[in-house]
This record gives C-alpha cells, structure tokens and sequence, in this order.
C-alpha cells in the first residue's frame, strides 16, 4: 500500500508541490499565486496555547492538473511565545520580528478565500482563525472550509485504530513528502491527501464527502 499511494502520489504532486513556498517575512507581504484552482488548503501555526496566536499561515493551492501553489507568511502575534510552540516548529520572536500582523495578511488573502473550498487537516485551523478575528474584533468570513481528515477516513478506512488519520501517520503510510509543523507544508501535504484519496476512490472530493464517514 505504501509502494503504491506513493506512485500516485508522484503522478499528482510534482515539480510545483515540491517547490520552496512564497515566503513573507516582512512588512512588504510576498504576492499571491494568482490562478483559478480546484480548492485550497491552509494550516497555522501558532506562537502558544490559544488557537488564536498565529504566529505563521500557508496555503497550498491545488490547480485543475493536480500541481500545487505554495505560499506562506509569518505573522507577528503581538503575544508571548510558549517554548513548547517554537520547539515544534521553529518559529520564535526573531523569525516574526518586522512580520504583518493577523489582519494585514487576512486583507491579502481573503479575495482568494473567499472563492475556493479550503481544506484542513482536522478543525484547529478554522478555529484559530476564527479565535485571531474574535481577538482583533472582527467577526470571521463564512468562508467554505471542508475537512481532509474526513477524507482520509473514506480513503483508507484500515487506519482506525491503526495509527489514525493524522499528518504524521499518513505520511508515513502514504510515503507523503513535507516537513511537518510548517504551515506551507502541512497545508501541502492535507492537499495531497485529498488528491490521493480522490485517484484511490475514483471520485472527486465532493463525491466522496456524500459517502458516510
């Protein structure tokens, strides 16, 4: 099964799902990509244990020949770090230091949002977002997010209680190729998911979400 996933995952993740990611790491924010896509992707890290201290976003943007966009950018908290938080992805007051702020990305990124079903990998990163709008005093988009969890289970049934759905056991099961714990990243490899549950099953993502999970 590895052996194989792997070989489909070669045919629909290539060049561009493997390229080094639009890094912004200033105040001057790096430009999006600019095409029409299938559906995006996002992940967040964050700076401590509330959900709403992003600290960093990426993006994985899936176009209609299955490569993939990257884009990131760290965003200044404008809170403490845990130790624990920047131990697990590296992330610290030097790496956000002259970063945007939360809302300054949002503005950036919320046209492209607003137009494409966005992925996660379980529930966290629409709750941090929407705890980082609470905590700015906004009130959060209705954007369309969909969950890559829930397509993992329909994919690959086997792993209940044999290792889970998560990033760190689906990459080792699905030979998935990304560094976990950064945003671009982790946001590339939920994309991935659904395009190798999509090839597995046959079925596009909004087919296979009318399958009971």
């Amino acid at each position: 099964m590895p052996r194989i996933c792997a070989q489909l995952l070669e045919g629909c993740a290539t060049s561009h799902a493997k390229a080094a990611p639009a890094r912004a790491t200033s105040r001057e924010i790096s430009p999006l990509p600019g095409a029409e896509y299938r559906f995006l992707a996002l992940d967040v890290e964050t700076a401590n244990g509330d959900c709403a201290s992003i600290c960093q976003i990426g993006l994985a943007c899936v176009r209609h020949d299955g490569l993939i966009d990257s884009w990131s950018s760290y965003i200044d908290p404008e809170v403490p770090f845990s130790p624990f938080n920047t131990r697990l992805h590296g992330i610290g007051p030097v790496e956000v230091c002259g970063a945007p702020r939360f809302l300054d990305v949002i503005a950036v990124l919320e046209p492209l949002l607003n137009r494409h079903v966005i992925f996660q990998h379980s529930g966290f990163d629409q709750r941090a977002i929407a705890g980082a709008f609470a905590l700015a005093g906004v009130r959060a988009p209705s954007w369309l997010w969909q969950d890559s969890v829930k397509i993992a289970r329909c994919a690959w049934p086997e792993f209940r209680g044999d290792g889970g759905h998560g990033l760190a056991h689906l990459k080792d099961r699905l030979g998935l190729d990304f560094a976990h714990h950064d945003a671009a990243e982790d946001a590339r490899a939920a994309a991935m998911v659904v395009l190798l549950a999509e090839q597995r099953m046959g079925r596009n993502f909004e087919e296979i979400f009318e399958i009971q999970v």
